[in-house]
């Protein structure tokens, strides 16, 4: 059995700054995927946001479909052959008042809803800057996460509409994230995911740990660190015939139409990996060629 590494982002001083900066730079190359504690968001907030996504889930099918895509695949995703038992609604940029806000306008969000999505992206964003500025020190990058402020952030909110015949089949097929990195709140009570271990080959399970968050590597964090960090291949298998929520915040990329490049982290030793690209027209490219698993990003390659 493969374990997740389990990083404690609440320890302080300078040895254990060090400890935890080499833990998550091997976690970050190796497997593409640790859990982190010590993170300062209230056990009492992740269970108001999990009560507040089974609310929305439970809206007519005319009210979820509001949530239009802002650029493409953005928003509401219903059932389909591929994925028929994965429903989902998406907000961007979660890292914006204003498009919090008018995510949950467009649902008529109940004001319980509507102030519980808005404290939990802003502490959610307030985290996910954290992480990525702590993964990017730990490739000697000291920038305290002043880099990662101002990008984009996607939330996707996650339902599993498992029943006793899907026992055993696939909640979402495998795939990589196309960002930078994700920060994943899980169902404390129905596990389910799996990341391929690159060591064996193989996908191992993520037993759920309450209070917790999951953090996987994207194929933007593989071709921003020059193929140092890890894009991790991962999946959501059936496990127990019922409803699994999960909540998910997603650091894209550099706004508008930056490019995505290595910088630092090209040199004689490490030469560049990946050619220059933009995130929106990487996301394209993964929507047409349907490239989900680290394939398109590939095609990138120098």
């Amino acid at each position: 059995m493969v374990e997740i590494p389990v990083i404690d982002l609440g320890r302080a001083g300078a040895e254990e700054e060090e400890e935890t900066a080499a833990r998550l730079r091997d976690a970050c190359v190796r497997l593409g995927c640790f859990r982190v504690t010590g993170h300062g968001v209230p056990p009492a907030l992740q269970a108001e946001m999990k009560g507040a996504v089974r609310a929305l889930f439970g809206l007519p099918d005319d009210a979820k479909r509001r949530n239009a895509d802002i650029i493409a695949g953005s928003g509401y995703v219903a059932p389909c052959p591929a994925n028929p038992l994965y429903e989902a609604f998406g907000l961007l940029d979660a890292a914006s008042p204003s498009d919090v806000d008018a995510f949950c306008s467009r649902l008529d969000a109940p004001p319980h809803v509507r102030e519980t999505v808005k404290a939990y992206a802003e502490r959610m964003h307030k985290l996910i800057v954290d992480i990525a500025g702590k993964v990017a020190a730990s490739l000697g990058l000291h920038d305290g996460g002043v880099t990662f402020q101002d990008w984009p952030c996607q939330f996707r909110m996650n339902r599993y509409n498992y029943t006793e015949e899907s026992v055993g089949s696939s909640g979402v097929q495998i795939h990589t994230d196309s960002g930078f990195l994700t920060v994943l709140q899980e169902d404390e009570c129905v596990g389910g995911l799996e990341v391929l271990y690159p060591a064996a080959g193989e996908f191992v399970p993520v037993d759920p740990l309450p209070g917790s968050f999951v953090v996987n590597i994207g194929d933007v964090g593989t071709a921003w660190s020059n193929g140092r960090l890890h894009n991790v291949k991962h999946r959501v298998q059936c496990v127990a015939a019922v409803p699994r929520i999960s909540v998910a915040m997603f650091l894209l990329a550099p706004k508008d139409d930056t490019v995505i490049a290595p910088g630092e982290l090209v040199d004689a030793e490490h030469p560049r990996r990946f050619r220059e690209f933009k995130y929106d027209d990487y996301r394209k490219l993964r929507l047409s060629t349907g490239e989900r698993a680290g394939e398109a990003l590939a095609r990138l390659a120098v």
